[in-house]
C-alpha cells in the first residue's frame, strides 16, 4: 500500500468520524445546525447563491481550493492544522446534512451531495493525505533521515495535477449541474 493510500485512509476515517459527530451533535441540539447554516449563508453561500452560475463556480472553486491548500500546507504544523481542518469541515458537513435530512428526503440529500461530491471529496481526501505526508516528511527530516523540501515539491506536484483539477470540476458541477438535479429531486 502506498503512503498516499494509507494517509488517504486515515483522512477518510477522520472525516467519517467528524461527519458522524456533526450529525449527532445536531440531532442532540438542532440549534447547532441552525447556527452553522446561518454562518455558511453569511460567509460563503450568501454571495454565491446570489451570483450567476459562472461566478458561483469561481467562488466555489476558490473557497474549496483554499481549504485544500490549507490542508496540504497544514502539514507544516506537523499535521495539526490539517487534522483540524478535516475535522472541522467534517463536523460542519455532518451537521448541515442532518439539518437537510430532517427537512427533505434521503434522495434530496444524495442529489445535493453526490454530483459534485464525487470530485470534491477525493480532492479533500488527497489534500489531507498530502498534508499528513508533509508532516511525516518534516518529522523525518528532524530525525535526519529525509529531505522534507524535496518531498514537499513532489507532493505539491501531486496537488497541482490531482487536487486542482478535481476542485475545478467539482465547482462547475456544483454551480451548474447540482442545482438542476435538485430541482428534479424536489
Amino acid at each position: 500500500m502506498s503512503d498516499l493510500s494509507r494517509n488517504a485512509g486515515i483522512v477518510v476515517i477522520l472525516l467519517a468520524v467528524s461527519v458522524a459527530f456533526g450529525a449527532w451533535a445536531t440531532m442532540q441540539d438542532p440549534a447547532v445546525g441552525e447556527q452553522l447554516i446561518s454562518l455558511l449563508k453569511e460567509s460563503i453561500m450568501g454571495e454565491a447563491l446570489d451570483s450567476s452560475g459562472a461566478m458561483m463556480a469561481v467562488m466555489l472553486f476558490f473557497n474549496n481550493l483554499q481549504a485544500c491548500v490549507l490542508m496540504f500546507i497544514g502539514g507544516a504544523s506537523l499535521g495539526l492544522l490539517t487534522v483540524f481542518i478535516i475535522s472541522t469541515n467534517g463536523f460542519v458537513i455532518g451537521s448541515v446534512l442532518e439539518m437537510v435530512r430532517e427537512e427533505h428526503s434521503a434522495l434530496y440529500v444524495a442529489a445535493a451531495i453526490i454530483p459534485h461530491g464525487i470530485f470534491e471529496i477525493p480532492a479533500f481526501v488527497v489534500s489531507g493525505a498530502l498534508g499528513l505526508m508533509l508532516a511525516k516528511a518534516l518529522w523525518k527530516e528532524w530525525e535526519g533521515s529525509e529531505d522534507a523540501a524535496s518531498r514537499a515539491l513532489a507532493y505539491a506536484r501531486t496537488f497541482l495535477l490531482a487536487v486542482v483539477p478535481l476542485v475545478a470540476v467539482a465547482a462547475c458541477v456544483e454551480a451548474f449541474i447540482t442545482p438542476e438535479i435538485l430541482r428534479l429531486a424536489i
